[in-house]
């Protein structure tokens, strides 16, 4: 046992309580908030460890429960005021070999026959975008809240947060405006003659449809004359026979 974990889906006031009562039984747990909503993007657990830190008097207080609880305070013997919090840590989900194979073994029988492999790439990546739209509000939320003075500036965030827009590129630039838009355009396009195509290829096969069971019924129509024909003979060959006797 490493920890404990609850539904949240956000952090409560009692979890500091809880997690020192699981400190008799593990140094260190780990609080794992696992969220059951339908509508969560990407993976629905946060991981999160209790550490104890010496409050700075200057700091503006912390009210923003995703990274951090409720502080409970406590002093030194040099009357240096401490607190416990939650420290945020990263974590990821992932299964053993035999899981996975188990896994899609599973899956190739719930497979849904009517979505192809163009519509699931298109819902998957619709849901990565939802992911990053999710992190972007994340980070946007929090960079209001330090500029408004109630949170303390994480340097490492910030770190991080310049690296990304480093990375972004210069869309001032018009040769690289207009490579973007050729890009798009030929991947566009693609998708459009797919489109089109896959369009053309269903209605040959609707027309096709409809002949062959044209047929079909065709030819069993000209069976059923067929059959009336010759049960009419045989009824006056019947018929003669009766006259002759």
């Amino acid at each position: 046992m490493i920890g404990w974990y609850h539904t949240g889906p956000k952090l409560r006031a009692s979890d500091q309580e809880i997690n020192d009562l699981f400190k008799r039984f593990i140094a260190k747990p780990v609080m794992v908030i696992v969220d059951v909503r339908p509508n969560t993007v990407g993976i629905p657990t946060d991981a999160y460890f209790a550490v104890e830190e010496i409050k700075d008097v200057s700091c503006h207080p912390i009210t923003n429960l995703k990274a951090i609880s409720l502080i409970f305070s406590d002093r030194y013997q040099d009357g240096t005021e401490t607190r416990k919090t939650f420290l945020h840590v990263p974590s990821i989900i992932e299964a053993e070999e035999a899981e996975e194979i188990g896994v899609e073994h599973l899956l190739r029988d719930i497979k849904d026959s009517t979505t192809t492999t163009l519509a699931t790439r298109v819902s998957e990546q619709l849901a990565s975008l939802r992911g990053l739209q999710s992190r972007l509000s994340d980070i946007q939320k929090y960079l209001a809240e330090v500029s408004a003075g109630t949170m303390p500036a994480n340097h490492q965030i910030v770190y991080h947060l310049q690296d990304a827009l480093n990375l972004l590129p210069n869309l001032a630039d018009i040769d690289l405006m207009q490579s973007f838009t050729a890009s798009t355009n030929d991947q566009m396009l693609v998708v459009y003659l797919s489109s089109l195509l896959r369009a053309v290829i269903a209605l040959h096969a609707l027309v096709d449809n409809k002949a062959s069971i044209g047929r079909a019924e065709l030819e069993e129509g000209g069976k059923g004359e067929k059959r009336g024909e010759n049960n009419n003979t045989e009824k006056e060959k019947e018929g003669e026979k009766k006259e002759e006797q």
